[in-house]
């Protein structure tokens, strides 16, 4: 009889493992699809290209907004919300009047299911998840019973705010106009801010694994890193940089300002840099060297990437480990003749999202299907055997992580109460004052040219689909 104890003992052990697996949710700041893995074959990312092959590439997720904070807001909650970056912070302000009338968000959900939680990095819209003018006020929190763990080592950058928009060596952002908007530096990965904030992640992941004596009872986590770069301004380790000395750089795409009524600006985020008197939309060498320092930045991150993936190996924890890699908007690097995100063009709202778990079936394999930001949180409790949230918007993608060839649905997005839709053929932009663009991605004008006049019935039944799905509003 004992060992019939002891053999269920060991069954029961495996079975609470294989139907709690652990989480690592790897934000990175305004990522492109642009890697290896998605085809770009000019850009040296190794890591991210590794974790590609174990797992299942979606080449067309779709965030929710482009910007930040209303993104995170989406990925952490599972549900549209307000289109501006004091999103969390909004929601924070109802989980103190209301409680429990406001739905638990993405980690609050895992932790309420015997998950530790944990965020270090940029997670929330705040790095270290904290208000206030430098943005480390205890009594400000952007997610409140979210956590139990959230760490953001602001280093020589003295606080999360100086940590945010850091150049090396604890350069801290007060005059953007003084801060150059491209640099190179040499040393080591600590010298940007992403370096010691990753050393924190692999200290706390390994404190979350805890001693192989303890497995029995060791409770599974929920481990959320936000890796910053390659947000502006476009600083990493000159090591980084010379990995893309002599690289022939493609042409960029419909570089012209597009006409009529659309969501282009003027670059601001960007242009407000020193930039040396240079415009990278009138000067061709500085576009270059502004889009080679960005390819720097990813591979700068992706090197942050594979410090984690080696961790968890170390750790012998991938096969018991639900991987998750997503970019929270893409960015514009000339595309339209903007240098930035908060468009809703594609360049702005397409991100990659990758999902890597042990027993994926045909792992490397790309899908098609259309996807978007508000999947994650109903496909993560899905395949860690959580009760589905039904307050969340999206839906599991365990149909596509099944067969790739599973079809997907549209994608909507929103920004400054204008709204698209994107399906398999079209971009519907609709403006709050009924200004359409329709866009068709059967032609290689695809977003260069508004179709609308001429095919008002796609846009009146899009306009439906919109008014349906997001109605006035998108909470």
């Amino acid at each position: 009889m004992k060992r019939l104890a002891l053999i269920f003992t060991f069954l029961l052990a495996d079975f609470c493992a294989a139907q709690s697996p652990n989480v690592l949710l790897i934000c990175v700041d305004d990522l492109r699809p642009e890697l290896g893995c998605y085809g770009v074959d000019y850009i040296s990312s190794p890591n991210i290209d590794g974790l590609a092959q174990r797992g299942r590439i979606f080449r067309r997720h779709y965030v929710q907004a482009p910007t930040c904070g209303a993104s995170r807001y989406t990925l952490l909650t599972g549900r549209y919300g307000p289109a501006d970056n004091g999103a969390l912070f909004a929601r924070a302000k109802q989980v103190a009047a209301k409680g429990d009338q406001v739905p638990p968000s993405m980690p609050e959900w895992f932790r309420q299911n015997g998950y530790v939680t944990a965020a270090v990095g940029k997670v929330s819209h705040h790095p270290g998840g904290l208000g206030g003018p430098d943005w480390n006020d205890p009594s400000t929190v952007e997610m409140p019973t979210a956590w139990d763990h959230q760490l953001l080592p602001a280093g020589p950058w003295k606080h999360p705010r100086g940590w945010m928009h850091g150049l090396a060596n604890g350069e801290i952002r007060t005059d953007a106009g003084k801060m150059d908007v491209l640099q190179a530096t040499e040393g080591d990965d600590s010298i940007y801010p992403d370096g010691p904030s990753v050393d924190a992640a692999l200290a706390l992941m390994q404190q979350l694994a805890g001693e192989p004596s303890q497995d029995a009872n060791r409770k599974p986590f929920f481990l959320a890193c936000g890796i910053l770069r390659p947000h502006l301004p476009f600083g990493a380790p000159a090591k980084y940089v010379q990995r893309y000395d002599g690289v022939d750089l493609p042409p960029i795409p419909h570089p012209d300002k597009p006409q009529g009524k659309t969501t282009w600006h003027g670059s601001g985020e960007f242009m407000k840099y020193n930039r040396w008197g240079k415009n990278p939309n009138t000067d061709a060498e500085f576009a270059t060297q502004v889009r080679t320092h960005y390819a720097a930045c990813v591979s700068y991150a992706d090197a942050q990437v594979g410090r984690l993936l080696d961790k968890l190996d170390e750790l012998k924890l991938r096969d018991d480990t639900l991987i998750v890699l997503w970019g929270d908007h893409g960015w514009h690097l000339g595309e339209h003749a903007v240098w930035g995100k908060h468009t809703l063009f594609e360049e702005s709202l397409r991100s990659p999202l990758i999902v890597s778990y042990a027993k994926l079936r045909h792992p490397g394999t790309t899908s098609d299907a259309m996807v978007e930001t508000l999947d994650i949180f109903p496909t993560l409790t899905d395949l860690a055997n959580l009760p589905t949230p039904d307050h969340a918007h999206g839906v599991s993608l365990r149909p596509i992580l099944t067969d790739p060839k599973a079809p997907g649905h549209d994608a909507f997005a929103y920004r400054r109460n204008i709204k698209t839709i994107r399906t398999n053929n079209h971009r519907l932009i609709l403006h709050k004052d009924g200004h359409a663009e329709l866009y068709d991605h059967r032609t290689p004008k695809a977003e260069t040219v508004n179709v609308a006049d001429s095919h008002p019935d796609v846009v009146a039944e899009l306009s439906t689909r919109i008014q349906k799905r997001l109605g006035d509003g998108q909470n």
